[in-house]
């Protein structure tokens, strides 16, 4: 099965919740130790080994957080 890596521009994420309700595998969730400077806790990547790099999570972010790279 294909891997993938997922990096995350944190300072920009405003914890909408999209990548995270669309993503196929649930490997998406909510840093709660962690507070960017726009005061929302960001995305992280849960399970890196649960990643298949679909990039459903990136073309649900409406403001180009995500970037999706297949192994």
């Amino acid at each position: 099965m294909a891997k993938g890596r997922v990096s995350f521009q944190a300072d920009r994420c405003k914890a909408c919740g999209l990548c995270v309700e669309f993503c196929p595998k649930g490997v998406l969730g909510f840093d709660n130790h962690t507070i960017n400077t726009m005061g929302y806790h960001p995305v992280i990547l849960l399970d890196t080994d649960g990643c298949t790099g679909c990039g459903i999570c990136g073309l649900m972010c409406p403001d180009l957080v995500i970037q999706v790279e297949k192994e």
